[in-house]
């Protein structure tokens, strides 16, 4: 148990930060299991809003210190591949 006031204020701001960065992460995981299914399925017509809304949300993770900013350059990397490879079907 902390007993120093700085330290009891860093509990509260942790949890209250983890709480909205596990929020991030996950609404950046919907963005890109939204995008993956569409281009299974073939949906070239909302795969590149998706893609664009996928990577918007990955690099503002990536500023706000969520993700590191290689490992969401990477994933866009990734994404943009896989976008190009379904429209090219």
């Amino acid at each position: 148990m902390a007993h120093h006031k700085s330290a009891k204020k860093r509990i509260l701001v942790n949890a209250k930060k983890r709480v909205q960065n596990h929020s991030y992460i996950s609404t950046v995981r919907t963005a890109v299991k939204k995008l993956r299914a569409a281009a299974t399925k073939g949906e070239l017509q909302d795969i590149n809003t998706l893609f664009e809304n996928a990577q918007s949300l990955l690099h503002k993770a990536a500023s706000h210190g969520i993700l590191h900013r290689n490992n969401a350059s990477r994933k866009v990397a990734r994404l943009a591949a896989l976008v190009k490879k379904s429209t090219a079907k």
